[in-house]
């Protein structure tokens, strides 16, 4: 089993169960955000308007890690042609409920970003990521999801992303461990998990939890892998704006 799936199964499973809508709903600390006033739904508007994306059919928009799909119900609301993709079945049938609900069209179904095709037919004016790179830690696991991205925008796509960032002085917590030089933070497990990626530090074992990096390593990772990167806004978590090509041009 992949080290990201037993978490997510997990977690939209007890969605499932409560009655719930969206992740943050588990969570005390995150209660003012609910799923028609999302964690990201601010960045989004502005990325629309910035952008001048036309919010007409025919404008197209690929959501990948969509959990119960609130980006993707808010995009589809605007007039976009909206595929979302996310590796839980659970999470899929419940977005699909959701948008029936509010009345607006979107692609779902069930797909592993990590493991898409390297090529793509469909090709889009825009990829959302809303919180779900984080959940991506391996190196190889992201170069996946960079490819994937690349091969499904079109020539004047732009890629934008949500995600946590490394914030100085929060200590991991116990059952977890930080390592700085990559920013992952590992996630104890037991020592027969059939989780894959196993590590053994300090005679326990754990497993790739969340990668959070510091602003400028986040730049640095997303020119590295082919994206010019237009604006990155921080401070606990990052928007950022890029798309496919080399030299930034502004920060």
């Amino acid at each position: 089993m992949r080290y990201y799936h037993a978490e997510h199964e997990s977690v939209y499973r007890e969605i499932e169960k409560l009655g719930y809508t969206q992740w943050n709903d588990l969570f005390e600390h995150s209660g003012a955000w609910t799923y028609d006033h999302f964690q990201n739904r601010a960045f989004l508007e502005r990325v629309i308007t910035r952008l001048g994306l036309p919010a007409a059919a025919g404008t197209r928009v690929l959501e990948y890690g969509c959990g119960t799909g609130p980006a993707a119900c808010f995009l589809a609301a605007r007039g976009f042609e909206v595929d979302a993709i996310d590796l839980i079945p659970e999470a899929i049938n419940l977005a699909r409920r959701l948008a029936e609900e509010r009345g607006v069209r979107v692609g779902f179904s069930v797909a592993d970003v990590c493991a898409l095709p390297a090529e793509s037919v469909a090709r889009y004016d825009l990829v959302v990521d809303s919180y779900c790179l984080q959940s991506i830690v391996t190196d190889e696991d992201r170069d996946a999801v960079f490819s994937a991205v690349r091969s499904r925008l079109g020539p004047d796509g732009y890629y934008v992303i949500s995600t946590a960032l490394y914030v100085p002085g929060r200590d991991a917590e116990d059952g977890f461990w930080y390592d700085a030089s990559t920013g992952i933070y590992y996630r104890e497990v037991p020592a027969d998990s059939a989780a894959d990626q196993l590590v053994e530090i300090d005679g326990r074992w754990y497993v790739p939890h969340r990668r959070h990096l510091s602003a400028e390593a986040l730049r640095d990772e997303l020119g590295a892998a082919g994206f010019q990167v237009l604006s990155l806004e921080s401070s606990d978590a990052a928007d950022v704006v890029c798309r496919v090509g080399s030299d930034e041009v502004s920060s």
